[in-house]
């Protein structure tokens, strides 16, 4: 497990390769992972937007953005945790993901939540390091 604390926000994330989703024959690999977020601050806070840069082994980068996750933009309560999971797709046996969520503070103001960078490595290709 991969994990990061900004402000009192502690993200946590856990890949894992789906073998039966994948085709390496095709050059498609298939992760999970599931993500944690604890508000150990003192203040409900939002996540409100996301922004991941996935990185494959031949050093390309997508970055995607949008609002909130899986289709919600959850408030989480001081001593209180949100998880959910999702999945990305790559061209390549192994690569890398980080990025960060943009939360708003009840009392207002927004900052930035980094997700700890965590590898996508898969059996097909040698482990590297990210």
């Amino acid at each position: 497990m991969y994990a990061e604390e900004t402000e009192g926000v502690v993200i946590r994330v856990e890949p894992h390769f789906l073998d039966e989703e994948s085709e390496p024959e095709d050059h498609r690999y298939f992760w999970t992972y599931s993500v944690e977020i604890e508000n150990t601050g003192a203040e409900p806070i939002q996540l409100v937007e996301r922004e991941w840069r996935i990185t494959d082994a031949r050093n390309r980068t997508e970055i995607v953005r949008g609002r909130g996750v899986v289709g919600e933009e959850p408030v989480i309560e001081p001593g209180e945790s949100f998880r959910y999971t999702s999945a990305a797709p790559l061209p390549t046996a192994s690569g890398f993901m980080v990025g960060a969520y943009t939360m708003v503070r009840r009392s207002g103001g927004r900052f930035a939540a980094q997700i700890p960078a965590f590898p996508l490595d898969s059996p097909y290709g040698a482990a590297t390091r990210h």
